[in-house]
């Protein structure tokens, strides 16, 4: 039922149902970070977020910016 259903959809439907998935992914990740780091901003939400994609040495390359460090949350 679930493949009729997704051969059904346009590709438009397809990538709307992706970048839904995606969003509410990041919602969740975002509050179980706020769970853990309720004093930290929105900025530094934000970077914890990228650092669980991207992984610790690319956030140091990237941004400067350590996740393990204690002053960073």
């Amino acid at each position: 039922m679930l493949v009729a259903a997704n051969r059904a959809m346009t590709p438009q439907e397809k990538v709307r149902q992706v970048l839904d998935c995606n969003a509410a992914s990041e919602a969740m990740a975002l509050a179980g970070l706020r769970a853990r780091h309720p004093h930290l901003g929105d900025r530094e939400l934000r970077l914890h977020l990228a650092a669980q994609r991207l992984g610790r040495p690319l956030m140091i390359a990237a941004f400067g910016w350590d996740p393990e460090l204690p002053a960073n949350g």
